[in-house]
């Protein structure tokens, strides 16, 4: 699989891209690591000149407190690029870490200019790409604000269902996800007791379950009921790609 595949069926799900703009997506230079889990990819403060594509494996967007608590503002996929704002936003103003082995692609931040420049339509493509970002930033905010502990992760996995059956990675019923219950309990404001206690009564209602690094959805429609969960937010409707 190219190390762009991932990216293309992202941008592919909700844009109308040629066959002529994949393949320029395909052609852009990319510095490709491997790294290993809890490896920071950009640092608060850092003033990088290169963008992340994920290409396999996890990370996480993370502030910590004066107080030296961490919160976790988002989940990244393969076929995000998390830190795309840094193309114009200069500074970072957060942590971008992995959270399992993965593979990545650092894009000159030069590289991305002169496709953007030369491809309007991936130019549109990217930011609406922010703008989704966005979007689930804003349904992250009511997560934490109104809803109960249950309804909170429920929603969460259904998210990230949703997001990994977007490029494939999913069957919907099951998909991978290494997170750890102090990693969840950072997303959702719960404490590690009472994440475990919640899994433990999804498990026992054959809702769902989380266990070696896989979510199994059991009953997605029992998953909808307990969170409210509601995909408009994420724009996946579907465009067939254009020659």
């Amino acid at each position: 699989m190219h190390p762009t595949e991932m990216l293309t069926r992202r941008l592919r799900v909700d844009n109308h891209l040629t066959n002529d703009e994949a393949t320029a997506l395909r052609s852009l230079p990319l510095e490709i690591k491997t790294l290993p889990a809890d490896t920071y990819l950009v640092l608060e403060g850092d003033r990088p000149n290169h963008s992340c594509l994920i290409i396999k494996g996890f990370a996480s967007r993370s502030k910590v407190a004066t107080n030296g608590k961490r919160q976790i503002l988002s989940f990244h996929i393969p076929g995000d690029i998390p830190d795309l704002q840094s193309l114009f936003l200069k500074t970072m103003d957060h942590d971008l870490v992995t959270m399992s082995p993965a593979t990545v692609g650092y894009i000159a931040h030069s590289a991305l200019e002169r496709l953007i420049g030369t491809h309007p339509a991936i130019a549109r493509a990217l930011w609406r790409e922010t703008l989704i970002d966005a979007a689930i930033f804003r349904e992250w905010i009511v997560n934490m604000g109104v809803r109960p502990a249950a309804a909170r992760m429920a929603h969460l996995l259904a998210e990230l269902r949703q997001r990994m059956a977007a490029v494939g990675l999913s069957n919907g019923e099951e998909f991978e996800f290494p997170v750890t219950q102090s990693e969840l309990g950072e997303a959702l404001g719960l404490s590690t007791v009472r994440v475990n206690r919640v899994l433990q009564a999804f498990r026992a209602g054959r809702v769902l379950d989380l266990q070696k690094n896989f979510v199994t959805i059991e009953n997605y429609e029992k998953v909808v009921e307990a969170s409210g969960f509601d995909d408009s937010y994420l724009h996946l409707a579907r465009n067939p790609p254009s020659s």
